[in-house]
Order: C-alpha cells, then sequence, then structure tokens
C-alpha cells in the first residue's frame, strides 16, 4: 500500500491512556502486517506515565515507587505526559529490517520541526534521540560550587543525582549549560513492522524526569521547546509541523534492508 495516514488519537482533554494506545498500536500492526492498512502515524498526548524499555535498571526506576509500566521496545526507562507530542510509526519496511536508518528518520523528522520554531538541534553520537548542545565542557558553570573535575557524576559508579538536589536534576540541565535531551526515540520491530516511535517535549514539566534517570543517562538532561524559545510554545502548533516533517522524510525515504556483509570463506 502506498501513502503515509496520520491518525490524531488524542490530546489535552482527551489524552490518551497508555495501555490504550499501545492495544491500538499491536491491532495497526497486525493489520499493516497484512496490508490491510498503508503505513500509520498515530500522534497523542498521554496522561503522566513513566515507561521502561527491554534494557531498564532497576537502579534507573522511581525512588518512590511510583508504577512503572515495562513495554517492549529498545531504550530505557522514559516519561509521557501532558506538553509532550507522542507519535507511534507503524510501518512496513524491507527486510533485512535496518533499525538504526529508521531511527535516523524520525531523529531528522524531529530535527526539521524544532528548526522551523527557530531551535537548532542535533544527533549526539552513541545516543539516540534529538539534543541541544550543551556549552564546551570547560565554560560550563560550576555545580554546587564543585570544579568539574570534583564532579561526582563523573567520578563515582553509585552517584544517584535523584537523591542530591535540584542542581542534579535533568530537568535544569539548560541552566547547567549541558546537553539535553528535546527528544526521544525508542521503537520494536516485528514481522518487519515498527512500532513505538518518539516523544518530542513541546511545553511538559520535565520535573517528571528527576524521578528517574531519563534514558539511563546521568550526565545529561532534558529540554523542551518551550524552555528553549523563552516562550509558550503549544502541541496545537507543533502538531502540523512534525505531521509535515514527518509525512516528507517517511514517504520521501529510499527505503533500502539493511546490507549483510558476507564473512569469506577461509
Amino acid at each position: 500500500m502506498s501513502g503515509l495516514r496520520f491518525v490524531r488519537m488524542g490530546f489535552g482533554a482527551d489524552a490518551v491512556e497508555y495501555q490504550v494506545a499501545w492495544d491500538e498500536q499491536r491491532r495497526v500492526h497486525a493489520a499493516r502486517f497484512e496490508d490491510e492498512v498503508a503505513d500509520t502515524v498515530l500522534l497523542l498526548e498521554h496522561p503522566p506515565v513513566y515507561t521502561a524499555g527491554r534494557r531498564t535498571a532497576d537502579s534507573e526506576r522511581p525512588l518512590d515507587g511510583t508504577p512503572v509500566i515495562d513495554v517492549d521496545r529498545g531504550g530505557k526507562i522514559t516519561w509521557h505526559g501532558p506538553g509532550q507530542l507522542v507519535g507511534y510509526p507503524i510501518q512496513k519496511l524491507p527486510r533485512p529490517v535496518d533499525v538504526v536508518a529508521h531511527v535516523r528518520r524520525l531523529e531528522e523528522a524531529m530535527i526539521r520541526t524544532c528548526a522551523e520554531f527557530g531551535l537548532e538541534t542535533t544527533r549526539v553520537e552513541g545516543r539516540s534521540g534529538v539534543w541541544v548542545l550543551g556549552d564546551p565542557v570547560g565554560t560550563r558553570p560550576a555545580i554546587g560550587g564543585l570544579s568539574l573535575d570534583l564532579d561526582p557524576r563523573l567520578t563515582d559508579d553509585e552517584f544517584d543525582p535523584r537523591m542530591n538536589g535540584p542542581e542534579y536534576a535533568p530537568s535544569n540541565a539548560g541552566q547547567r549549560r549541558e546537553d539535553r535531551k528535546i527528544a526521544a526515540i525508542g521503537i520494536r520491530v516485528a514481522k518487519g513492522v515498527t512500532m513505538h516511535g518518539f516523544s518530542l517535549n513541546v511545553n511538559p514539566d520535565n520535573k517528571w524526569f528527576d524521578r528517574i534517570i531519563p534514558c539511563g543517562i546521568r550526565d545529561a538532561g532534558v529540554a523542551s521547546l518551550a524552555g528553549e524559545l523563552g516562550r509558550d510554545v503549544t502541541i496545537d502548533e507543533v502538531l502540523p509541523v512534525a505531521e509535515r516533517h514527518l509525512r516528507d522524510v517517511l514517504e520521501n525515504a529510499e527505503l533500502k534492508p539493511r546490507v549483510i556483509e558476507k564473512t569469506p570463506a577461509a
């Protein structure tokens, strides 16, 4: 089937419970595998919820026992909630599937979306998602009066930012001028069809991230469009822009199967 369809499941007062969206993903995934529907992107907001990918460690979960939904996507723990645009592209890919190429396409759509609002973002090698880069390490303000050489996050394997005050909180990474993630990516591919996807922080309360180790990363934080631009930005503004860039990137991509290099016979 050709074309890409968008389904706006619910926003604001009609935000979609995570389990409801997950069930819908699986229904559409099965239909896409059977070629009963075209490639589909589900777009929505969730009520506040923590979800943990398959690589999440116990030490990255909320310390206060806040419930976490364990899911079958890649990646680690994150938060979804009001002010965050969530997208679940359900797309059939050629086999062998090139998972990395799919992730890069989602990142590209989010980078273009942020750029249209005047915010420069980028990728960080070895870390999925879309990032606002911090200042060079040597020019960042000291944390709690400590020089970088004494930053416990870099020297203490057991250091836990959740227990050491707001100066280490992921939501305050912008004040520390550190790298901060504005869009997270976590996917699963089953039977050659993608599930899960991205979350773009538009104007959420990023303090929700302070209860966890977002994506398992202890030396960076989180950002939002509204926070970085210093003005109000709404889901309603971002939604059509994100749709346009997702359509451009996903529909116009030259999908190719992953190249498997064969080991020469000895």
